[in-house]
């Protein structure tokens, strides 16, 4: 046991699959969950996500030693502005966003007293969300990368860190804004990328026939991110956007480079280009 009670504020499918790998694993003698939405909470509690819900910011606050924000980017302050007050001045606080230096800004001038915020994003999760989709066995073998700020100590640290660690992640530790980078070129232009492709085939027909309904397997792979919940990456392209755009401007690089080799008709070229994606494909475990 590493912790005596944890709060999971958001029981979606990271914060519930978090919540129940813990309780699992018996890594904290409770697990709190709080949610904005009623229904998530109770399916939380009636599956066993969680030891007990909590009907407010306060009440999900109390005695907690650890405190994982699996919100939405945008909603994380507002929601640990409404329990700092409520929490043990030795709480740690973490989270579960796809941004880092954002949250850090943010969330930091929240705390008080000896309160410590560890900043942490697991990289693992799929399109589907919701405390249904959760799994506890989202996080085994996956990347969570923890940026320290100025917020975290020791303890924190060591108490995030382990939690993940034996749930069987890999942890990795790097400066924010490194993490933003890198992960608006991996995750966050997919998302996209896999969006807009899903709008320019929306109204596409031929005659009568809607382009969609014609595509297999490799449509469906390419379209899949698409499903993912908008308020979720609404959040992250307002908080991550500079990275994201430094992202999008290469895309377009390629796929204008792409368009250009078609209408030229140049067959070299474009078997060229075709075999370099290739080759990066083949990397991508």
């Amino acid at each position: 046991m590493l912790v005596g009670r944890m709060t999971v504020c958001g029981v979606g499918l990271v914060g519930g699959s978090l919540a129940l790998a813990v309780r699992k694993s018996g890594l904290a003698r409770e697990v709190v969950g709080f949610d904005r939405e009623r229904s998530n909470l109770d399916f939380a509690l009636s599956h066993g996500l969680i030891s007990r819900a909590a009907d407010s910011p306060a009440a999900a606050a109390q005695g907690a030693e650890l405190v994982v924000l699996a919100t939405p980017v945008l909603a994380m302050p507002k929601v640990l502005a409404a329990m700092a007050a409520h929490l043990p001045d030795g709480a740690v606080v973490s989270d579960t966003g796809s941004v880092k230096a954002w949250v850090a800004r943010k969330l930091a001038p929240l705390l008080r007293g000896g309160m410590a915020l560890v900043p942490a994003h697991p990289i693992a999760g799929k399109e589907l969300g919701g405390p249904a989709a959760a799994e506890a066995s989202l996080f085994a073998g996956r990347r969570v990368i923890i940026t320290p700020c100025a917020r975290t100590s020791a303890d924190g640290l060591r108490v995030v860190e382990a939690v993940y660690r034996s749930l069987g992640a890999a942890v990795e530790m790097m400066d924010a804004q490194t993490h933003d980078e890198l992960l608006a070129h991996a995750s966050h232009l997919p998302q996209i990328a896999a969006t807009a492709l899903a709008l320019a085939l929306g109204p596409a027909r031929v005659g009568d026939k809607a382009a969609f309904e014609y595509g297999a397997s490799g449509l469906r792979d390419m379209t899949r991110l698409a499903l993912s919940q908008p308020e979720l990456w609404r959040d992250v392209c307002l908080t991550n956007r500079e990275p994201l755009l430094r992202a999008l401007a290469l895309y377009r690089e390629a796929l204008d480079e792409m368009q250009q080799l078609i209408e030229q008709g140049d067959a070299p070229g474009l078997a060229a280009a075709l075999a370099r994606g290739r080759r990066m494909r083949e990397q991508l475990k």
